[in-house]
């Protein structure tokens, strides 16, 4: 038999995405986490999982309609402005109720040495002139204005190992999935003689330990500003059952 119940679809991938699946799923809700595909495997996720692109927002739109969907939970990563801007213009077309989750942003604190860009190129520009053995966390779609530093060694974290060299520079690649803790972070950067950190403020607290780490150590990060939320609801990830549970009633 079909299942009647309204369909919850979250747009997911991060850790908010999984826990709020996690909560409506024991709820009863009728949940499917759309992944993205970049992460060759993913974390279990309660409830129903698809994985891979909806062919832009026309896509999404029809998805929405074709599905039934109910309402749309937009838990992406912070920094995935395409596909959060995909998912404005589809639920407004389909007349279907849209929430983005915004995980808190970190804070500065007294020691932090915070040099803000507006882009991870502005980053990659500026690193030569304050660091020459960088650690780089932003993501492995990221990384192409590193790609032909000769004058900066770099330490590359990713989720899955590469099949090829990342950069034409040197660097050494480290594959690891967070969280990560303060302690370990602070020991990898000593381990590595990191001077500088290049990443984006994606808040939470799953790659916070860098951040705290940094400032143990006295460690400058080039922090790359994340994009403002789309125009829409939003909400806290905590906060996303209750948006669903009121939307539906």
């Amino acid at each position: 038999m079909p299942d009647e119940r309204p369909l919850i679809l979250i747009l997911g991938g991060t850790a908010e995405a999984q826990r709020i699946a996690a909560d409506l799923a024991a709820r009863g809700a009728n949940v499917l986490t759309s992944l993205a595909g970049r992460v060759k495997s993913p974390k279990a996720i309660p409830g129903a999982v698809r994985i891979g692109g909806f062919g832009g927002a026309a896509g999404l739109e029809i998805f929405l309609r074709t599905r039934h969907v109910a309402a749309v939970i937009d838990a992406t990563h912070p920094f995935a402005a395409q596909i959060s801007r995909n998912a404005r213009i589809a639920c407004d077309a389909a007349e279907v109720p849209r929430v983005q989750v915004r995980r808190a942003p970190w804070a500065r604190t007294a020691g932090d040495n915070w040099i803000e860009t507006e882009t991870v190129a502005e980053a990659a520009a500026r690193l030569p002139e304050i660091g020459s053995r960088a650690f780089l966390t932003v993501g492995v779609g990221e990384l192409e204005p590193f790609r032909n530093l000769a004058d900066v060694w770099c330490l590359v974290r990713v989720v899955d190992p590469p099949a090829q060299p990342l950069l034409d520079g040197p660097h050494l690649t480290l594959a690891a999935r967070g969280p990560f803790a303060e302690t370990d972070e602070r020991a990898l950067l000593q381990e590595h003689r990191i001077d500088v950190i290049v990443t984006k403020h994606a808040g939470g607290a799953a790659t916070y330990g860098k951040i705290a780490a940094a400032r143990s150590l006295g460690i400058p990060v080039l922090m790359v500003r994340r994009p403002p939320a789309e125009p829409g609801d939003t909400c806290a990830p905590e906060a996303a059952v209750a948006w669903v549970e009121k939307g539906l009633k």
